[in-house]
């Protein structure tokens, strides 16, 4: 569950707990609506708890910098295939 769909939960939960004045034959709607909020809350700390942690995880530790060094040294004459005697 995202934050959003947690934080929408929540939302519709408050207003079906607090703001909605109608009555069904067994069902609670004041009930349902505490239940979702729950719902919300929990799967809004889930949600946090994988944010923060996946932050951890990929952020690499200071100091651990990649140098790559590359040294290159120039052709001679008796590099050169084409000059070579004997070989």
């Amino acid at each position: 569950m995202t934050i959003g769909g947690s934080l929408a939960l929540i939302i519709i939960g408050a207003i079906l707990a607090y703001a909605v004045d109608f009555d069904l034959s067994g069902l609670d709607i004041r009930v349902v609506g505490v239940i979702l909020m729950i719902g919300g809350l929990v799967g809004l700390i889930i949600g946090l708890v994988r944010l923060a942690t996946a932050r951890r995880r990929t952020a690499p530790p200071p100091g651990a910098a990649v140098r790559e060094e590359r040294y290159y040294q120039e052709p001679s004459a008796y590099d050169d295939p084409a000059r070579r005697h004997g070989y």
